[in-house]
């Protein structure tokens, strides 16, 4: 059987595109192994009509949608290869079944690197997060803490004053912060630890405090830590597509690599913007330009 299409990744945006190629009557295999990123997450934000969905109930009602459409397939299976071929691609999952498709979408998203700091995994999606865009407004008013050892530190920072006044920031020993982040940050009241910390204290899910390798203490209720963000899925590399200088999979604005035929969405292609909604609107449009340049084949071979 050769597909039209098929998703690698059963997140917002390959569900999303899986919609719109199902609505125009494609075929369409997702394959999907069941393990998104947001899996700690009690609830969901900023999509609306869906505003603190958790995320498998999110899943189940997006695949009840889209396999509502005849002509589109769910295989939970982890797709471990790719390769070009004279029709479109093949692609090989974890049983070795081999899929045939006209075209790619990945849109597998990403994993998270978390520091390496004791406690931080039982607190991680309760009171301790990594997007304030996401769980800001939980966390509204609280005494914070920034844990991150990226760069990004400084807008983390900046950022977070929308949703609360009491914020330290943390490096865990390393230097990220430029002297002039470091002055600003500390010019609107925001002092910054670079001490390596040695655990996370919490019961429950809820932090409690951070103790330093000093031994030192500070309290804290609540607070989001940067994750370093890494592809999920080798496969866009494999196939040669080109990358940005940050990791993300480099597109034009439908969605298109630099491979013929192979597309992305989602947070792959914006590691800084991992937004259901977001990623759910990148699918949108790289499913509509999918569908265009199948139309553009189809009328033209006819």
């Amino acid at each position: 059987m050769l597909y039209d299409c098929v998703i690698i990744g059963g997140g917002p945006a390959g569900l999303n595109a899986a919609l719109v190629l199902g609505r125009a009557r494609r075929g369409v295999a997702i394959v999907d192994n069941n393990q998104p990123r947001n899996a700690v997450t009690r609830s969901s934000h900023g999509f609306i009509t869906r505003d603190g969905v958790t995320p498998g109930e999110f899943r189940r009602i997006a695949y009840e949608e889209v396999l509502h459409y005849p002509t589109v397939e769910h295989i939970q299976q982890e797709a471990v290869a790719a390769v070009k071929t004279d029709e479109g691609f093949e692609i090989e999952v974890g049983t070795g079944q081999v899929l045939r498709s006209r075209k790619l979408l990945l849109s597998s998203g990403l994993k998270e690197i978390l520091p390496a700091i004791e406690g931080l995994l039982p607190l991680y999606g309760r009171s301790l997060f990594n997007c304030p865009y996401c769980d800001g407004w939980e966390l509204r008013d609280r005494a914070l803490v920034v844990v991150s050892e990226q760069p990004t530190a400084f807008h983390t920072a900046k950022l977070l004053l929308n949703w609360s006044k009491d914020i330290i920031v943390c490096t865990n020993g390393n230097p990220v912060l430029s002297e002039e982040e470091a002055r600003l940050l500390q010019a609107r009241s925001i002092p910054v630890i670079e001490k390596p910390i040695a655990e996370f204290i919490g019961s429950d899910g809820q932090l409690q405090g951070l103790r330093f390798s000093d031994g030192a203490f500070l309290a804290r209720t609540g607070g989001f830590v940067v994750p370093k963000l890494i592809q999920s899925s080798s496969i866009g590399e494999e196939l040669g597509c080109e990358l940005t200088e940050n990791g993300e999979i480099r597109t034009d604005a439908s969605g298109k690599t630099s491979v013929p035929g192979f597309y992305s969405a989602g947070d792959a292609i914006a590691m800084r913007s991992a937004q259901l909604i977001m990623a759910a609107a990148s699918g949108s449009r790289a499913a509509i330009s999918i569908n265009m340049e199948l139309t553009e084949e189809d009328f033209t071979n006819q």
